[in-house]
C-alpha cells in the first residue's frame, strides 16, 4: 500500500510539473475558403457605413439584415436598438477597413462620438447575400485614443502586387505568431517583425518612441520593464512581457490578401500573483505587471509584408477578468488556439 501511495504521488508530481511548462502553440484553425462572395470591397465598406449610420440615427431599418441577425456590443449580446443604438452621435475622421471579399466579412477601426464624447470603435460584420447576418462592436470610450488615431491616420490602403500576396493561412499564421510570442513572453520565440515595425495602441505609438532629451535609452539587457523606446523585436526579445499570462479567444475575423491585412479580436489576461515574478533571458529576476487579475479586451489589426509584421494597430479596454466575447463557447473563450472564423455563416 505504501508503494502504491508513493507511485501515485510521484505520478501526480510529474503531471503538475508538466502542466507548469510552456506548451507549444497549436497551429491556427484556418477554415476552408468558400466560393467567391457576392459583395466586393466597395459593397462591404458601404455596409459598414450603412450600419454606423443606422446606429447613429437610431434606426435599425437603415441596414439590411438577415432574419437570424445577431448583435454584440463590448462582448454582450444585445437587442438591436439598445446600447449604442441610443447614444452614438457621429462618425469621426479616422477610418480603416479590412475587407474580406472572399468570405463576405469586413472589419473596421475608426473614431466616433457618443453623447458628445470621442471614442474608438471596432466593428466586424458578417455578410450573406448583401445582407448583414452578424454585427460585433467594441467601443473604447477615450478621447485621447480617438485624437491619437485621427492624428496618426494610418489607413492601410496600398495594394500589393499579386506575386507578393500571401495565402490566407499564412497571413493568419504570421499574425498569430505575435500572440504566441507575447503569451508568457520568454525572449526566445520566433518574432516575425519587419525592421520598421511600429505598433499603435489606443492612439499612441508604443514602439520606437524617441528618447526624451536628457535621458538615456533603456538597455533591454539591464532594464526591469519593457520600454516604449524599443523596437517591436527588442520588446519581445527582452522577455519582459512575460506577465501576459494568456492570450485567448483569438478570433481572426477578416483577412484581406490584396492588402496584406488581418483583423482580430482577442483577450489578454494578466493573472497577477506569482506570475509577476520571472527571469529574463539573461537570468535576471524581475517583478512586473498588474498587481490584480486583469483582462484587456482588444481589437488588433496587422499589416503584413513578405511574411513580416510591419504595422500593428489596436484599441483596448480593461474588462472583468476572464470575460468572453459572446461569439465563442466557454472552452473556445479560454483557449489560446487561433481561429479563422470567416466562414461562420
Amino acid at each position: 500500500m505504501q508503494d502504491r501511495k508513493w507511485l501515485w504521488s510521484l505520478a501526480l508530481a510529474a503531471a503538475l510539473l508538466a502542466g507548469c511548462q510552456k506548451k507549444p502553440a497549436a497551429p491556427p484553425t484556418v477554415a476552408p475558403v468558400p466560393q467567391t462572395a457576392d459583395c466586393d470591397r466597395a459593397c462591404l465598406e458601404s455596409l459598414v457605413d450603412q450600419f454606423l449610420d443606422a446606429v447613429i440615427t437610431h434606426d435599425p431599418r437603415r441596414i439590411p439584415v438577415t432574419p437570424d441577425f445577431r448583435y454584440t456590443e463590448n462582448g454582450q449580446h444585445l437587442d438591436v436598438g439598445d446600447g449604442l443604438w441610443r447614444t452614438l452621435d457621429a462618425r469621426g475622421r479616422f477610418r480603416m477597413f479590412v475587407a474580406d471579399e472572399e468570405t463576405g466579412h469586413v472589419a473596421f477601426l475608426g473614431t466616433v462620438t457618443e453623447a458628445g464624447m470621442p471614442g474608438v470603435i471596432a466593428v466586424h460584420l458578417g455578410v450573406r447575400n448583401r445582407r448583414v447576418f452578424s454585427a460585433e462592436v467594441f467601443l473604447q470610450r477615450n478621447d485621447k485614443s480617438a485624437d491619437g488615431f485621427e492624428r496618426i491616420g494610418y489607413a492601410w490602403t496600398d495594394v500589393l502586387p499579386p506575386e507578393q500576396r500571401m495565402s490566407r493561412a499564412d497571413l493568419v499564421r504570421v499574425a498569430n505568431q505575435y500572440f504566441v510570442g507575447l503569451e508568457h513572453n520568454d525572449g526566445h520565440g520566433d518574432y516575425p517583425f519587419a525592421e520598421d515595425c511600429n505598433r499603435i495602441e489606443n492612439g499612441m505609438f508604443t514602439t520606437n518612441v524617441p528618447t526624451p532629451r536628457g535621458e538615456t535609452r533603456p538597455n533591454p539587457h539591464t532594464a526591469e520593464r519593457y520600454s516604449l523606446q524599443w523596437s517591436c523585436k527588442e520588446q519581445f526579445q527582452s522577455g519582459l512581457l512575460y506577465f501576459v499570462s494568456r492570450i485567448r479567444d483569438r478570433r481572426f475575423v477578416a483577412i484581406d490578401r490584396e492588402r496584406g491585412l488581418v483583423f482580430s479580436f482577442v483577450f489578454f489576461d494578466h493573472s497577477a500573483g506569482d506570475t509577476r515574478r520571472f527571469r529574463t533571458p539573461d537570468g535576471r529576476e524581475v517583478t512586473v505587471g498588474p498587481r490584480q487579475p486583469w483582462t484587456w479586451q482588444l481589437a488588433e489589426a496587422f499589416q503584413i509584408r513578405q511574411g513580416k509584421i510591419r504595422q500593428i494597430q489596436a484599441t483596448m479596454e480593461r474588462v472583468p477578468y476572464g470575460m468572453s466575447s459572446g461569439w465563442s463557447t466557454w472552452e473556445e473563450g479560454l483557449s489560446s488556439r487561433a481561429r479563422d472564423v470567416t466562414t461562420t455563416r
